[in-house]
């Protein structure tokens, strides 16, 4: 019996006209897996990284065949995991008429096997299922990144690399007073203005003058850390120029109303405009778990335990969360969270009370997104004078 293979497009492919692209980024190579409604199979192709204009040809060759195919138009929607690569690929497609989607690659399920495979082609498939099944409506599968404007990813440059001075700071003090300290010496203060003048007068515990290379190698060090504090007091006058001026963006209006609370300082209403409440959310829990705030139980069968917050949203933010947190039971004593703090630990130390000051900056940090979408002042907090 003969069969003959129908070239005519059906009803259900026309409906389900839609093709899907997988990317699997490297520093190597793009590995894309493409689906298109002419076949069930998956074809994967390998491209030079970095190589869009070859990305875009691969895509538009396909979406013109199936278009002949099919006898109508077809929607192309892409992803690919968030990571190294930012969101400069994602803003390309999008200009070029793709729906891309930018994944988080710790909400995707993989395969629990002891010894399982893993290669790009396997995950650049695994990346195509996961958007196939999340556009049909299977938002379970894995969780999607909502990528920042250009102008909101390029605000969070301040506020970090203020972040990675303050580090780099830390670091020559150290090294200074730990190479000063091998000598005898223990009350140097390298950030003091005109230490680099005070070296030469340093005397050893045993009376001797400094050797000549470590009294270079410091001088060296104290003019790295006299760049590095020039550098820090420059972007605090930029980010404290913003606090002051008419709020030209939603960010800034917000980070102005921030720093208007005590216990909120430049820096932290800063880092809290820039990084969480620059853009919007529906509920209290959304909110909760973008700053990885958000509880996660255990809980199967007779097996029933706490496993303390995820840890899954923006480090920076919880960070700075729970630093606030602390600073708000100083300055805000006779705030209602505050009060709630002190009747649930009292007098205790030690690991209760750092399990409730994570609780206390989930429900500060629900109270201030409160307190800028409809101007409710948290209950007994004080604003500065």
């Amino acid at each position: 019996m003969e069969h003959r293979i129908s070239l005519t497009p059906t009803t259900a492919q026309i409906e389900c006209a839609t093709i899907f692209v997988a990317i699997e980024l490297s520093r190597l190579s793009w590995v894309v897996a493409i689906h298109t409604p002419l076949a069930d199979k998956i074809g994967v192709h390998k491209l030079t990284a970095g190589d869009w204009r070859a990305l875009l040809a691969l895509i538009a060759r396909h979406r013109a065949k199936a278009e002949r195919a099919l006898g109508a138009p077809l929607d192309v929607v892409s992803c690919y995991e968030a990571g190294y690569d930012g969101f400069w690929l994602h803003r390309l497609l999008l200009a070029n008429g793709v729906r891309n989607h930018v994944i988080d690659p710790a909400s995707l399920q993989v395969n629990r096997r002891a010894r399982r495979a893993k290669t790009d082609r396997v995950d650049a498939t695994g990346l195509l299922r996961a958007v196939m099944a999340w556009c049909r409506g299977e938002r379970q599968v894995c969780a999607m990144v909502r990528a920042p404007s250009v102008e909101q990813e390029d605000a969070k440059r301040l506020h970090r690399e203020r972040q990675r001075l303050v580090k780099e700071r830390t670091q020559h003090v150290n090294r200074i007073t730990g190479l000063l300290a091998g000598q005898g010496i223990y009350d140097f203060q390298p950030r003091r203005a005109g230490a680099l003048a005070r070296l030469g007068k340093l005397t050893t515990g045993d009376g001797r003058p400094l050797p000549e290379r470590l009294r270079r190698e410091i001088e060296r060090q104290l003019q790295r850390l006299a760049l590095v504090q020039e550098m820090i007091a420059e972007l605090e006058a930029e980010r404290d120029a913003v606090l002051v001026a008419p709020a030209a963006e939603p960010a800034a209006h917000k980070m102005q109303h921030l720093a208007k609370l005590k216990s909120i300082g430049p820096e932290t209403a800063t880092v809290l405009g820039r990084e969480i409440f620059y853009r919007g959310y529906d509920t209290r829990r959304q909110i909760g778990a973008y700053a990885g705030l958000a509880p996660s139980p255990f809980n199967s069968g007779r097996m029933v335990r706490d496993q303390g917050i995820s840890k899954a949203g923006n480090r920076r933010a919880r960070t700075t969360m729970i630093e606030l947190a602390w600073l708000w039971l100083r300055y805000q004593p006779d705030s209602a969270l505050s009060q709630w703090f002190r009747e649930r630990v009292g007098g205790a130390k030690g690991r209760l009370k750092r399990i409730m000051i994570v609780a206390l900056a989930r429900k500060l940090l629900v109270a201030l997104w409160r307190y800028l979408e409809t101007g409710l002042v948290p209950t007994g907090a004080v604003l500065k004078v």
